[in-house]
């Protein structure tokens, strides 16, 4: 039986009070929610759902595709061992400067290695580099190169590996027929791709603004159906 429980604020609030965050986490948080574009960042929630990802599967390398103000890069870093590597893909200098300060605090900076240049730039020289396989992506960025990114980490990702892609529901615009602008559209498409690809086990969960999580299947495993 389908059970359909509706968002509210409330309940939103209950999830938040029942879930842990450290208090230098919620700093940052709530100083990223002083921001004009702090619609932009995660909740505590999801941020505890990604660490839970990435220490679940014994993650020593990560990438994500977005950091904003490094809050998501926080709870991923610190799921990580002490020899653990995030790569953080981002354009913003003075969002990333309230990371690094937060990243610093936290004793974790040397974990994270942030690239201030175009995503697909990054991930195409880490190709070139021949980096290590990552064990786990986020990707949280612009959604009109959602599907460059998707292909690009899946790429760089071990087989077994997990990708999680924010937004996917884009506050419920992709199962409105009537919704055609550029970023809804991408999602919709990737969405249905994501659900077709053979390459890939995936789940669409209704975690936070959506959020796809895709393993990265190995060659000789039969996808589910």
């Amino acid at each position: 039986m389908t059970r359909q429980i509706p968002p509210t604020a409330a309940l939103e609030d209950y999830v938040w009070t029942h879930t842990r965050e450290s208090a230098l986490a919620r700093r940052l948080r709530e100083e990223t929610a002083r921001l004009p574009q702090a619609g932009m960042q995660i909740g505590p929630d999801q941020a505890a759902f990604l660490a839970l990802l990435a220490r679940s599967i014994g993650s020593r390398r990560a990438l994500e595709i977005g950091t904003f103000t490094g809050y998501s890069a926080l709870a991923v870093a610190a799921a990580l061992p002490p020899d653990g590597r995030l790569v953080c893909c981002d354009v913003n200098a003075e969002w990333t400067r309230i990371a690094r300060r937060y990243w610093t605090e936290a004793g974790l900076a040397e974990r994270i290695e942030l690239r201030l240049a175009p995503a697909l730039d990054t991930l195409a020289a880490l190709r070139a580099e021949h980096a290590e396989p990552f064990d786990f992506a986020f990707i949280d960025a612009d959604k009109g190169s959602y599907d460059a990114y998707y292909e690009a980490c899946l790429a760089l990702l071990r087989p077994g590996g997990l990708i999680a892609l924010d937004n996917m529901l884009w506050s419920g615009r992709v199962a409105d027929p009537a919704q055609t602008d550029a970023d809804t559209v991408a999602l919709r498409a990737l969405n249905a791709k994501i659900r077709d690809d053979a390459r890939v086990d995936a789940s669409l969960l209704s975690l936070g603004d959506g959020v796809m999580l895709v393993r990265k299947r190995p060659a000789q495993e039969h996808a589910f159906s």
